[in-house]
């Protein structure tokens, strides 16, 4: 009998929680006015963005080419260490050898170095993007008359309709409050 009761109260919340989501989602149709943007799109298309991906992109090239330095360094060590071992003496031998162990380490440390580097400047020229578009999709929402904007980045959204998306718009507004006042002659 307990667990009768347990069950028919169970069904009877879950039935209200049921008719309170309904009812949230009979109010976001009929009432609320939706858009999304799509934040990649802004990062990629706009010219504020595409010069943040160029920043990060030229730092990783830097990085990248720093660690390929190092990786032909410790190649030419071992080049020789393999060609001249047996004309080495052991001293010279265990000299190149330690040179080589030293130079891993290094190399380590610059790639961990540079990963830290990375993810910390990404972050940053990231939040500076998103503190620059925050007012402009606050903006956006006003001018609309939009209770929500979705970002499809973040959302998971498979469908949604195309006249909801404000991307264009975002970027448009983005590139014209970074755009470069007019020379006055």
């Amino acid at each position: 009998m307990k667990h009768h009761v347990r069950l028919t109260a169970l069904f009877a919340l879950f039935a209200v929680f049921a008719a309170a989501g309904l009812a949230g989602l009979a109010f976001a149709q009929e009432g609320s006015k939706l858009g999304m943007i799509n934040s990649q799109t802004v990062l990629e298309k706009s010219v504020e963005g595409k010069k943040a991906i160029a920043q990060l992109q030229a730092a990783d090239k830097k990085y990248t080419d720093d660690i390929t330095r190092m990786d032909d360094q410790i190649k030419q060590l071992q080049n020789r260490l393999s060609a001249q071992r047996l004309t080495l003496t052991p001293e010279a031998a265990a000299g190149i050898q330690a040179d080589v162990q030293k130079k891993q380490t290094d190399r380590q440390r610059a790639v961990e170095d540079a990963s830290r580097s990375m993810q910390d400047l990404q972050a940053n020229t990231l939040s500076k993007v998103q503190a620059d578009l925050m007012p402009l999709i606050e903006q956006v929402r006003k001018d609309k008359g939009l209770d929500l904007i979705f970002d499809l980045t973040k959302s998971g959204a498979v469908f949604f309709n195309p006249a909801l998306d404000l991307t264009d718009e975002v970027i448009r507004r983005y590139d014209a409050t970074k755009a470069a006042p007019p020379v006055k002659k």
